[in-house]
């Protein structure tokens, strides 16, 4: 509605899409009653609950390619799917299409390793020190190639390598030989 320059607006009442349908008159009476009766027979609860189910299954046969059909749920899963919503929000979020899928994990190198040539010194030097910190190492690099270890630069990537290395050997010290294969010995 216009009043000179200054425009009122006029809203309606909030309404559901049904309940728009049912309030409109150009809907005829008999598709009314079908809306009231479909309307009334809907149970929010167990809608929700199906949707969630047909998300799980979905989102297994797409991970894993196999289909868990489960047939209809009876109420005791509505009382158990009902008695878990009071909890959900400490869950975040419940769906399984909001899961995210474990990537796979990074092993290749983006870049040439710098230390591939210098690597069999450094594992010496660990070998004989175990505890010596990288930038000692670093400083040991620079002082014998003064032209490729100069600079500070690659200091991050030996701190990863050594953390690398002294992981595999805490790895080898507590499986001990369970993680490499026993030796055959050669029939003679």
């Amino acid at each position: 509605m216009r009043d000179g320059a200054r425009v009122h607006k006029v809203y309606f009442a909030p309404a559901t899409p049904c309940d728009r349908l049912l309030a409109h008159d150009s809907v005829e009476p008999a598709i009314k009653e079908k809306l009231k009766a479909q309307f009334e027979g809907l149970d929010p609860v167990r809608l929700l609950q199906e949707m969630r189910t047909t998300q799980q299954i979905l989102s297994d046969f797409a991970a894993h390619g196999v289909s868990t059909a489960e047939g209809p749920t009876d109420e005791s899963d509505v009382a158990v799917f009902l008695a878990s919503l009071s909890s959900a929000w400490k869950e975040s979020e419940a769906r399984p299409t909001h899961r995210k899928q474990p990537k796979a994990k990074h092993w290749w190198r983006s870049r040439v390793d710098p230390f591939a040539d210098a690597w069999p010194l450094i594992e010496g030097w660990l070998v004989a020190e175990p505890s010596v910190p990288a930038n000692v190492l670093m400083d040991r690099l620079a002082a014998m190639f003064p032209e490729a270890y100069a600079s500070q630069e690659k200091l991050r990537t030996l701190q990863r390598r050594v953390k690398a290395w002294r992981a595999e050997r805490v790895k080898e010290l507590i499986t001990g030989g369970l993680s490499k294969p026993a030796a055959i010995p050669a029939e003679a």
